[in-house]
């Protein structure tokens, strides 16, 4: 499975939203509806799921699923 599909897998079952609109470009907040208590629900899952730590400054940063993919690629890399 690669980055995205587990993030994606994530971002579904966190936000319970379309697993159709979950694409590389889609924002976090615009197009997935999250807020920030989502977020940070997220990031935590992502954490677990993935094996890494995501520093608050890091997650600040982010803003697409594709924001989110570089990140853990790059810590888990």
């Amino acid at each position: 499975m690669s980055t995205f599909e587990k993030v994606k897998e994530s971002i579904v079952n966190s936000l319970q939203c379309d697993e159709d609109i979950v694409t590389m470009e889609a924002s976090v907040t615009e197009d997935l509806g999250a807020d920030s208590l989502d977020i940070m629900d997220l990031i935590i899952e992502l954490e677990d799921s993935f094996g890494v730590k995501i520093e608050d400054s890091r997650a600040k940063t982010i803003k697409t699923v594709g924001d989110i993919v570089a990140v853990i690629d790059e810590l888990a890399g």
